[in-house]
């Protein structure tokens, strides 16, 4: 099995299921298209990741996934610069959110299994002060809606409804499902 994913959060995840596997990032316009619903987006990234690697290795399992960050049915995306991750920020503080997470896996016989997370995630209010360190500590930078659930960010996270794992970047318990729908798990 191939991860299609350069995210070091993605490869330790998927190590919990015990598979050997190797990791081929794919490079694929992320671009969302107009008009595009949050939740076919991120499928339509995961897809396209796991079917870029497949294409060179058509003998293998390719796993892909994404995740966005959703405020108001908009998806934050990564932020480009310090200034866009501070304002992702404030705009979370003290709301909910959404965080949808897309797997979908590629097989050698052809097919294409897919699966949607989706987690709710409040944030207390973020102090100008700490979002200020946050920022400067680099942590936000390549990650959908500026923040880590799994570093810094988490103890600010007043409630989550939904899958931890999907808002740190790979949804076990769908990453699971289609292991177990391929053949690949027990």
């Amino acid at each position: 099995m191939i991860l299609a994913s350069a995210s070091p959060r993605r490869r330790e995840l998927l190590g919990v299921f015990e598979r050997t596997f190797s990791v081929e990032p794919a490079d694929i316009d992320e671009s969302r298209q107009d008009g595009e619903a949050a939740d076919d987006y991120v499928i339509r990234i995961a897809l396209g990741k796991a079917l870029t690697v497949a294409n060179r290795h058509p003998d293998k399992y390719v796993l892909g996934s994404d995740t966005a960050v959703v405020l108001d049915g908009e998806p934050l995306g990564k932020p480009v610069d310090a200034d866009h991750a501070r304002t992702m920020l404030r705009r979370l503080s003290g709301r909910s959110h959404e965080v949808l997470s897309a797997v979908a896996l590629v097989c050698p016989d052809g097919r294409r299994l897919q699966r949607l997370s989706t987690t709710e995630v409040e944030f207390d209010l973020l102090s100008e002060r700490w979002i200020e360190r946050y920022v400067v500590s680099g942590d936000p930078m390549d990650k959908a809606g500026a923040y880590g659930i799994q570093n810094q960010a988490g103890i600010w996270i007043r409630r989550i409804s939904g899958s931890y794992s999907g808002v740190v970047g790979l949804p076990l318990f769908e990453t699971g499902a289609l292991l177990r729908e391929a053949g690949l798990l027990e």
